[in-house]
């Protein structure tokens, strides 16, 4: 008996959570990052805010737009803008995700990157997330300085 009530609550748990990724649906999430668990050859310290938009064209499948301000412990603050998708690879809320980040120092220096992250959308409620993910960031200026590992936290609303 207790299999099987552990099974219904297994199935019942997963066709929730795969209702709020069905095509039609949108999202919206901002999320903190770096906060020394981040890495790059070219900073000691950062703070990272994220504010992410998204839309399901397809079950499973979500196009995503991103504004990004952070500030490095050596560099002036910079703010990103991207564009993306993610992928939810499982119905519980693990999820893939690519972007493409347009990067703009206040000193000039310009850069794309590419990325991805790995994630997993837990729900506190029907339409409320908390979505821990760890992301890499590819400099195409230098990637030795500049392309980032490191892991964000944010927090998601599907409506």
């Amino acid at each position: 008996m207790k299999r099987f009530c552990l099974i219904l609550v297994t199935m019942l748990v997963t066709m929730a959570s795969h209702a709020q990724f069905e095509a039609g649906k949108y999202y919206v999430g901002a999320s903190l990052s770096s906060l020394g668990f981040s890495y790059n050859g070219s900073q000691e310290g950062s703070f990272g805010l994220q504010a992410r938009g998204g839309y399901l064209f397809d079950d499973n499948l979500m196009a995503t737009a991103q504004l990004t301000w952070e500030k490095q412990s050596m560099m002036p603050s910079f703010l990103k803008v991207g564009v993306g998708a993610r992928y939810y690879i499982v119905q519980n809320g693990l999820y893939l995700g690519a972007q493409v980040n347009y990067l703009r120092h206040s000193s000039d220096y310009d850069d794309l990157q590419p990325g991805v992250q790995v994630g997993y959308a837990f729900f506190l409620s029907k339409n409320v997330t908390v979505e821990p993910e760890i992301y890499y960031d590819q400099s195409i200026k230098s990637h030795k300085d500049f392309s980032t590992v490191g892991f964000r936290i944010g927090v998601g609303i599907y409506l």
